[in-house]
């Protein structure tokens, strides 16, 4: 072993990031104290980001199997059938530690990290997506953070040359000391030639390849897994540095090294680097691997074992080849100007040995590393708040003077208005595959080739999860599975980032049991397997964790992509229905946050079986050709999903509508909020197949109205109980959040 390295004491392993416990448990598996480079890899190995130890004994019960499912949960993303010889690989990831550091860089450095997730599978991306949350919109520093992020994302995606095809920007103070940037992309890949990250064949040479490393992101992974204090900002160097015009010469290489046959295992350096690489790789094979420090390419000097195998540099991959090709490797990457070098060997010992000049400084049994990392099973307990926010009634507080006035503030307020100002900035048109862009329910994608398309969207209700967090994560699912209906999709998977705070808290992981207790509850019912994801707990400062955030992001199929549907109003004298039940709550909803400052109250029940049959029964009228339009209805409610559908659009168009006079309260009426609703219109002759139609489904719904004119007016047992030009309602929704930030 080297001596060149800092004696490993119990002090340093702590600051490592290990528990003493961690520690004793090292020793007693290697039969020995760890060298400064092995504490290395068992620090980040260990870690919550690359370990999952605290969220493994609760992922298990996800249901990740099913018709469309090629690839599940363990590589680098999951993999679903689209027919044909075409699949679909589709990730989620989060950068949210990173973006709070550093802006530009944090954000942009999770949509390359997210990029070569999917091409590391052998496909090439066509798509990525965002899920962003932030402190009050009008916070100067929640300014700074979402100009730094937007630009991060817009930079790296531009410059790479992929389309940013929708997502969502939340607010609320929980997350002014901890945003969440979550960043997901999809691949297409022909399903003969689907790669993993496996290293297989004892002798096989292993090849790095990509850009130089150099010290930036050291730590990045134990960094992600560890709450923030008031120094938080000063951690710069943990940050990683991304270069776009790298990564795309890199995808183009690896995409055509692959061709050639050469290529049979790859894994993306990304969280922990090489540390990762090397050990999970084998690993998955039940093999070993040995590297040489000293042949990987590095951009600066005087690099320790310790910094080369930790360090996060971007645009780096760690391949395997078939032994007697390496020459064809090294050719495709020069053709790039890539570093290709061969740094090692795949060996059938079960063993990571890490060299320099010679020295063994790292001698580790890959299983130790990686299947024998520590699972936690801690104690959880529901806050002691819980239920008496639950139980609190919003109806308790004032009716609305003036409901006209409460939906253009709605509609207005930074969580429901416009978020043109962010996607403008970024490319959606780049391969002149997408069909629908940002501002509608889903991004839709064509499959070239075919009559097909992908529709793809994030979505999370994180007041609905802080109230109750299996019904509220079950219904991010519900309405993510709902945006792809409503577009004309049926959902073939979901991958999901699920945002927490510190493990450590058991109320913070009963919040995690019961959110991931939901998610499954809800896959099963809709039969939606899960293929893979990420936990990102720790997202809190100074002890005040963010919202429960289970971004779901979902990617569904549409058979005739021609027949796709978008949320906006199309036509003067179009009939509108609502699909599924009238408003029951008010609990967690946006009127009540907007207009109360209030997050507290039950919420709408939700029925899987009825949420399914509102899908099926969507798609089923637009693969019939009977809708128009169709808009799921969320944030805001009724009154909200009627206005955004007349706002929404190429052009603004109003809307007549008629609610039942069934003694609910206006304002719950008109801005409750529940799942299974979808607002759809219709040509006036599709009427009657469409009232046929519904019988079939036997939910319920009713008629609203008809599109048209020069404002929304809601009437109600005869009575004019809201109207607002349509000038005034789309002047809130352009503006509303633009002007916190422009």
């Amino acid at each position: 072993m080297s001596g060149a390295e800092p004696k490993v004491t119990l002090d340093l392993a702590l600051a490592s990031g290990l528990t003493g416990e961690e520690y004793d448990r090292i020793i007693r598996r290697l039969g020995r104290e760890p060298t400064f480079t092995e504490l290395g890899l068992f620090s980040a190995l260990w870690s919550e980001h690359c370990a999952y130890k605290h969220s493994r004994i609760f992922l298990r019960g996800l249901p990740t199997a099913g018709p469309a499912v090629l690839q599940g949960p363990g590589e680098n993303a999951g993999i679903v059938d689209l027919g044909g010889d075409l699949a679909l690989a589709f990730k989620i990831e989060s950068h949210n530690h990173p973006s709070f550091i550093e802006p530009f860089q944090g954000a942009a450095t999770g949509v390359g990290g997210i990029l070569r997730d999917i091409f590391t599978m052998g496909a090439r991306p066509i798509a990525v997506l965002d899920s962003l949350r932030f402190g009050p919109a009008q916070d100067p520093r929640s300014r700074r953070l979402i100009e730094g992020v937007v630009s991060g994302i817009s930079w790296y995606g531009n410059c790479f040359g992929v389309p940013n095809l929708g997502g969502e920007v939340g607010f609320a103070p929980e997350y002014a000391g901890n945003p969440i940037v979550n960043a997901m992309a999809v691949g297409l890949v022909s399903k003969t030639r689907i790669f993993r990250a496996r290293a297989e064949g004892p002798g096989n040479p292993v090849f790095y390849v990509g850009a130089k490393t150099g010290r930036d992101g050291i730590h990045g992974a134990t960094m992600a897994s560890a709450t923030f204090d008031e120094g938080a900002e000063e951690r710069r160097p943990t940050v990683q540095v991304g270069d776009p015009f790298t990564e795309k010469l890199l995808l183009e290489a690896c995409l055509e090294a692959m061709e050639t046959g050469a290529v049979l295992g790859i894994q993306d350096m990304g969280a922990a680097g090489l540390a990762c690489a090397c050990s999970e790789m084998p690993a998955r094979a039940s093999m070993g691997m040995e590297v040489e420090l000293s042949s990987v390419p590095q951009r600066e000097t005087g690099m320790t074992p310790y910094e080369i195998m930790l360090s996060e540099s971007q645009e780096r991959m760690l391949l395997v080849a078939a032994r007697g090709r390496e020459e064809e490797v090294r050719r495709v990457f020069a053709k790039w100007e890539l570093d290709a070098v061969q740094i090692g060997q795949v060996t059938d010992d079960g063993t990571l040995r890490v060299r320099m000049n010679g020295a063994v400084v790292a001698e580790v049994p890959v299983k130790a590393l990686t299947d024998d990392a520590p699972v936690y099973d801690k104690p959880t307990a529901p806050p002691g708040w819980q239920d008496a926010l639950a139980a609190f009634d919003p109806l308790t507080l004032p009716a609305p003077s003036d409901c006209s006035e409460t939906l253009v503030t709605l509609l207005g307020s930074p969580g429901i208005a416009s978020k043109a100002w962010v996607y403008r900035q970024y490319d959606q048109q780049v391969g002149i595959n997408s069909l629908v862009m940002p501002g509608s329910d889903a991004g839709i994608l064509r499959i070239k080739g075919t009559g097909k398309a992908v529709a793809v969207t994030t979505d999370c209700n994180a007041r609905f999860v802080y109230l109750d967090p299996r019904a509220g994560a079950a219904m991010a699912v519900a309405e993510a599975a709902r945006n792809l209906a409503v577009s004309g999709a049926r959902p073939l998977a979901l991958t999901d980032c699920l945002n927490f705070g510190s493990p450590e808290r058991p109320e913070i992981l009963w919040q995690f049991k019961e959110a991931v207790a939901g998610i499954a509850e809800a896959c099963r019912a809709l039969d939606i397997p899960v293929v893979g994801g990420n936990v990102s707990f720790y997202n809190e400062t100074l002890g005040q964790a963010i919202l429960p955030t289970p971004v779901i992001g979902m990617a569904g199929l549409i058979d005739e992509a021609e027949r796709r549907r978008t949320q906006w109003f199309e036509q003067e004298g179009d009939r509108i229905a609502l699909l599924g039940p009238p408003a029951v709550s008010l609990g967690g909803s946006e009127y009540l946050w907007v207009m109360h400052g209030k997050m507290a109250g039950g919420l709408a029940p939700l029925d899987l079986q009825l949420e399914r049959r509102v899908h099926e029964a969507c798609r089923a009228a637009i693969a019939a050709g009977l809708l128009r339009s169709a808009h799921d209805c969320s944030e805001g409610g009724l009154a909200v999903a009627v206005a955004e559908s007349c706002v929404s659009g190429p052009r603004a168009i109003g809307a007549a509508v008629e609610l039942p006079d069934d003694g609910r309260r206006l304002d719950l009426a008109l801005f409750g909020e529940g799942p299974s609703r979808v607002v759809v219109s219709m040509r006036p002759e599709a009427e009657r197949h469409f009232e046929r139609l519904m019988g079939e489904f036997a939910l319920p719904w009713t008629w609203l109205g008809r599109v048209g004119g020069e404002a929304v007016n809601v009437r109600r047992g005869g009575e004019t109980i809201l109207s607002v030009p349509l000038e005034k309602l789309d002047h809130a929704w352009r503006h509303g959040f633009e002007r916190h930030v422009a």
